[in-house]
């Protein structure tokens, strides 16, 4: 038996050839039950190899007045599909203004509580505008922490 040498190219695919060629020209002298088995190989190879995946046209381009635009494909359903494209940005609108209103609520529900808490204390509102009141509270603050 001759044995070839051969340089493997860079390329798979002709790589792949190379190696399928030589292993043809020693196909006549291998044995029955090892072409049998070979055969099965390659079989159950093929039926789990990737299939071809179709890939979708791109949106086709239409050129006017020297610009490019995109159309909406041929796809099919176009107002459907147009009105099924803005479902999303709706949504998104539709949740702003629910988070706007949740939270100009819960300002007001603060201020209100800031302001019965003011009509209901013991010192008048206009003892908190008062320059001498904000002096009384801060020494007293700092006594309070000194106590500590």
């Amino acid at each position: 038996m001759k044995t070839q040498v051969t340089t493997i190219p860079d390329n798979t695919d002709a790589w792949g050839r190379a190696i399928a060629l030589r292993l043809d020209q020693d196909a006549p002298a291998l044995s029955y039950d090892i072409t049998e088995r070979l055969r099965a190989a390659r079989m159950q190879a093929l039926s789990v190899r990737k299939q071809a995946v179709a890939i979708a046209p791109a949106a086709p381009v239409s050129l006017s007045a020297g610009q490019a635009t995109l159309g909406w494909g041929t796809e099919g359903g176009g107002l459907w599909n147009r009105l099924a494209s803005f479902l999303p940005f709706l949504a998104l609108i539709a949740g702003l203004i629910a988070i706007q209103i949740i939270q100009s609520e819960s300002n007001t529900i603060e201020i209100a509580e800031v302001d019965s808490a003011l009509l209901l204390d013991e010192l008048p509102p206009a003892a908190y505008t008062d320059p001498g009141f904000l002096q009384f509270l801060k020494v007293n603050q700092s006594q309070l922490q000194d106590n500590r």
